[in-house]
C-alpha cells in the first residue's frame, strides 16, 4: 500500500481515508448497524487502509465510539474535529472537547485534530490556534487542520501557527467532479503554496459519482438526499455524460465509476479522498480506487467533460 503523509509533517497515513460520518447519524444517512459497521472498519485494515476521519458531532459523540470501540491497533491513524460551537470562546473549551473526544475514542493522542468550521462565533483565531498548539505540546495532538477555511483564512492560520513553530498539516473541504470550485476560488494553489494536504470530503457527490442514480434507474435516494436537487430528473440529466466516461473508463481498466472518480482525485496530487463507508462491500469497493492509475488523457478526458463544475 503507498503511503502518503499529512503536509509537512511526518504522518503517514493511506492515500485514501475512510470517512465516518453515517456511523450513528440517522438524521442525514440510512439506519446503520453496529456489526457491520465493526466488520467494516476491520476490513478496512485487512485491505492496508489505516486512515479514519470523524468529528466530535457525528451523530452527537458515536461516531467516535465506535471509532475508540473497534480501535485495537495503535497503527491506526484517526483524525477527528472541533466544533467551534457559540458557547465555546476560551482556550479552556478546546483542551475540555478534545479531551472528550479522547475519552471516546479510547486513546491518549489523535494523528489530526481539525477546525470544523471558519465560523468561530466568539472565540478569536489567535485563541483557537494558540490552545490547539499548547495540544500538540502536551502531545495529545500531533498535527492541526482546518475544515471549510477559503484560501485566505488558511493563510491566516498558517501565520499564526507558523510563529509558533507548528505547520497547518490540512484543510478538509468538498471536493469532487461535480465540485471543483476550490480549483478555482484560491484553495487548491495557497494549499500547495503552504505545503497543506488536501482532505477532500464527498468526493463521491453523495453516491451521484457511484453510477447507482441515473435516469430510470430504481435506485432512490434516502435521507437529506431525496430533497437534494442534485438528485432531481434534471439533475441526473446534467451528469448523463460525466457518469457515462466514467463508466467507460472504468471498463478498460476493470473498475467501477466511483473509483474512477477517486482515482482522479488522487491523481491531482496533494489530495486525499475521504470515502464514506458503513460496510464491507463499501470499504471494499473505496479500496478498489488504489493501485492503479488512469492514463494521462484519460484524466484530461475527465478533466473536459467536468469543467463546468468548476465554477
Amino acid at each position: 500500500m503507498t503511503i502518503t503523509t499529512l503536509g509537512t509533517t511526518n504522518i503517514a497515513v493511506t492515500p485514501l481515508c475512510i470517512g465516518t460520518w453515517a456511523w450513528g447519524d440517522k438524521l442525514f444517512w440510512n439506519d446503520y448497524d453496529e456489526a457491520e459497521l465493526q466488520a467494516a472498519f476491520t476490513r478496512a485494515l485487512e485491505l492496508g487502509l489505516n486512515f479514519f476521519d470523524t468529528a466530535e458531532i457525528y451523530g452527537s459523540g458515536l461516531s467516535e465510539k465506535f471509532l475508540g470501540k473497534f480501535t485495537q491497533s495503535n497503527t491506526v491513524q484517526i483524525a477527528t474535529k472541533f466544533a467551534p460551537l457559540p458557547w465555546r470562546f476560551t482556550g479552556k473549551s478546546v483542551s475540555e472537547a478534545l479531551t472528550a473526544s479522547l475519552s471516546r475514542l479510547q486513546r491518549n493522542s489523535v494523528a489530526l485534530y481539525q477546525v470544523h468550521w471558519s465560523f468561530a462565533f466568539f472565540m478569536s483565531q489567535d485563541t483557537l490556534m494558540n490552545a490547539l498548539a499548547e495540544e500538540v505540546q502536551r502531545g495529545r495532538v500531533q498535527a492541526i487542520g482546518v475544515s471549510n477555511y477559503s484560501a485566505v483564512q488558511m493563510q491566516e492560520t498558517q501565520q499564526i501557527l507558523g510563529k509558533l513553530g507548528i505547520p497547518l498539516a490540512v484543510n478538509q473541504v468538498p471536493y469532487s467532479l461535480l465540485n471543483r470550485q476550490i480549483e478555482t476560488n484560491g484553495i487548491v494553489d495557497t494549499a500547495r503554496d503552504l505545503g497543506v494536504t488536501i482532505l477532500a470530503y464527498s468526493p463521491l457527490a453523495q453516491g451521484l459519482l457511484t453510477g447507482k442514480y441515473t435516469l430510470g434507474s430504481n435506485q432512490k435516494p434516502t435521507g437529506a438526499r431525496k430533497i437534494d436537487p442534485r438528485f432531481s430528473q434534471d439533475g441526473l440529466q446534467k451528469i448523463t455524460p460525466v457518469i457515462s466516461l466514467l463508466k467507460q473508463i472504468g471498463e478498460t481498466h476493470n473498475h467501477t465509476p466511483a473509483q474512477v472518480a477517486l482515482n482522479w482525485l488522487i491523481a491531482q496530487g496533494n489530495v486525499i479522498p475521504i470515502a464514506g463507508a458503513k460496510t464491507v462491500k463499501q470499504v471494499e469497493e473505496n479500496a478498489g480506487a488504489l493501485g492503479w492509475q488512469l492514463t494521462p488523457e484519460e484524466i484530461s478526458q475527465i478533466d473536459e467533460i467536468t469543467r463546468p463544475w468548476r465554477n
